[in-house]
């Protein structure tokens, strides 16, 4: 199966000139938007610059799929391994008293034998990114955290990259995902399917990630909060998600830097499943538990991003976890 894969190279993940400088710039809002992300979103700590609301913490495990293929045994090399899950919400502050974009994150940090992270994995309700040009996605973020922190003056430029980006939203698998995604915009948070858009080494190998979930009904909680529809939720339930991945093997069905399609031509392979007990949820706003980070770079190197998308994710962790620290610190955020 991965004796024809297309093994990991640097290549993938190298940045221009240019877009070191903007990455630079980049990094300099995020640190402003995060200084003042309290009072942006009338909490009493420093919040993340993307998905800022926790909706839940939980433990939880991956059980490795018994049937899983020889080649990849290597990587899973134990029967079941201990996680810690975030579900969240996308948007930049926490909203209050406003219906949530029903954009999701279900962040997975995978635990070594020591208790150590083995392995980061930020995962998204959306399988795609309609920004392929690492030039216009940091103008886009830059302008909107600093729009986010009340300069004005960035709204021009966000207007102007976002033209840009038109082209991108319009390819079949973009459209037809999109589709999808409003048919299902008020099911319940756990019933969604979850991706790690980009790719991920696998060892010498570059992979995409998928969860399904099992037996979840969309319709949970109607009616209610989504923290609270998910309290109660695993206050009676266990949650099952089956997990699976693609590997690439030639960057023309699964480009590595494209993510505004879908990679085809490469099946899905269970690899294993997610399962949270009930009563497994931890206490979203205790400080150990805000203070989490599941930035991918802190993965061991077999299991890091690849892709020059991906490489962002790595200052911009790092910059915005950094201040969240320091602010957090000296309010003694507990």
């Amino acid at each position: 199966m991965t004796d024809h894969a297309l093994k990991y190279n640097r290549a993938f993940d190298e940045l221009t000139d240019e877009e070191r400088k903007l990455l630079e710039i980049n990094k300099k809002s995020i640190a402003d938007f995060v200084e003042q992300s309290s009072s942006l979103s009338d909490v009493h700590y420093a919040t993340r610059n993307a998905h800022a609301k926790t909706y839940a913490v939980a433990e939880g495990q991956f059980i490795v799929n018994k049937d899983i293929p020889d080649e990849l045994i290597s990587f899973f090399d134990k029967e079941k391994f201990d996680l810690i899950i975030r579900f969240s919400n996308a948007h930049l502050k926490i909203q209050r008293n406003k219906r949530d974009i029903p954009a999701y994150g279900f962040s997975v940090k995978i635990k070594d034998e020591t208790g150590g992270t083995l392995a980061n994995y930020p995962l998204v309700n959306f399988p795609l990114f309609p920004i392929n040009s690492v030039s216009t996605f940091l103008k886009i973020f830059t302008s909107v955290n600093r729009l986010m922190t009340k300069k004005l003056s960035s709204l021009l430029p966000l207007i102007i990259q976002s033209l840009k980006t038109l082209p991108s939203f319009f390819t079949l698998s973009f459209m037809k995902n999109t589709l999808q995604f409003i048919r299902k915009r008020k099911d319940f948070i756990l019933s969604f399917g979850y991706f790690s858009v980009g790719a991920y080494r696998l060892g010498e190998n570059m992979i995409k990630i998928k969860l399904k979930p099992v037996g979840i009904d969309k319709d949970f909680g109607k009616g209610t909060s989504i923290k609270e529809s998910m309290t109660g939720y695993f206050a009676s339930h266990n949650y099952t998600a089956e997990v699976f991945i693609q590997v690439c093997y030639n960057i023309q069905d699964q480009p590595i830097n494209r993510l505004n399609v879908e990679w085809k031509n490469s099946p899905f392979i269970k690899v294993g499943e997610i399962k949270i007990e009930k009563n497994s949820l931890l206490n979203p706003n205790a400080c150990e538990n805000e203070m989490l980070s599941f930035n991918p770079f802190e993965s061991k190197s077999l299991f890091q991003p690849v892709g020059k998308i991906q490489k962002l994710r790595d200052e911009a962790y790092k910059v915005s976890m950094q201040t969240r620290l320091k602010i957090n610190k000296l309010l003694k955020y507990k």
